[in-house]
């Protein structure tokens, strides 16, 4: 993933900028490493991660803006736009998006002991029984609970939220059985999945993943239901066009090479190829979503 930031890399996409600008980046970037923000920790529990994003984001936004610095964003970023009430901080006005990277869906999740067998007896047993199925979820403000939160509103459902610090231990719950549901990320939850621990109900995307293949998207049951917990490059606003240009030919570059396509497809992700304008309108549209979702839930930071 690094590799594209290297100088023999980087020299690779410069055939895809005007000559003018093509000597200028070549002359000058990179002339030193490019250092990646990475506002996550690993291991570590998802109620925090929304606060190491908030902090991790500051610091990005406040880097000089020559593209050196480099953050690593996430769908959480759109969320907690919303989720706190006040931030140092805006990620829109103050970051430059760069390239999307990876999409990954989520999966709606439950415990074997629940009847339900698709997404449409989920909904009718929640609404014959409001409130009384626990939500497990990775943390408030979590893309799991954010997705989930957005199934309740199109849903007009209601479940009981149960935030954990981290994914791994609320699925720990409720492979127990000491949760009935949750909306977790492929890469946490699809070894469970496939070994029938949980029950896999659906997909948060319109595309099914490869490996739960009779699993279908929750958009067949509620018509424009969506959620993707996507993750990508931004650089400090005011960084030089041409180097956020330089920079994305060589994102896309490397998400077309097979064992990176492969290596996403085992964690149920796929690469996510486009232009910084396809990102920004990603970012901005996400944000949109999540500013209802968040109003709807009541969620707070915590």
């Amino acid at each position: 993933m690094r590799a594209f930031v290297q100088r023999r890399e980087l020299l690779l996409g410069l055939a895809a900028l005007p000559a003018a600008a093509r000597i200028a980046v070549a002359e000058t970037y990179p002339l030193r490493p490019v250092r990646i923000l990475v506002a996550t920790s690993a291991g570590g529990g998802t109620d925090l991660v929304a606060r190491f994003i908030a902090i991790g984001t500051e610091m990005a936004a406040r880097s000089p803006a020559d593209g050196y610095t480099l953050f690593m964003a996430n769908t959480v970023n759109t969320i907690n736009n919303s989720l706190y009430q006040k931030l140092n901080y805006n990620f829109i006005a103050d970051f430059a998006p760069v390239a999307n990277v990876m999409g990954t869906p989520l999966l709606v999740l439950v415990h074997p002991s629940v009847a339900a067998k698709n997404a449409a007896e989920l909904i009718a047993l929640a609404k014959a029984n409001p409130g009384k199925l626990n939500l497990a979820s990775g943390g408030v403000g979590s893309t799991g609970h954010m997705s989930a939160e957005l199934f309740q509103m199109m849903a007009g459902i209601k479940f009981t939220h149960v935030p954990y610090r981290g994914e791994a231990p609320a699925l720990t719950d409720l492979i127990a059985g000491q949760a009935q549901l949750m909306v977790s990320t492929t890469g946490s939850s699809l070894q469970y999945a496939r070994a029938g621990t949980v029950r896999a109900l659906a997909t948060t995307t319109d595309d099914r993943v490869a490996e739960l293949p009779d699993v279908p998207p929750l958009s067949k049951t509620l018509p424009g239901y969506r959620a993707n917990a996507w993750s990508g490059l931004c650089a400090p606003k005011g960084t030089p066009a041409e180097i956020i240009t330089l920079l994305n030919e060589e994102v896309n570059l490397a998400m077309a090479d097979a064992k990176i396509k492969e290596r996403m497809s085992s964690l149920g992700g796929v690469a996510l190829p486009g232009s910084p304008e396809d990102y920004g309108r990603t970012i901005v549209a996400d944000t949109a979503t999540w500013a209802k979702v968040v109003q709807f839930s009541g969620a707070k930071a915590q």
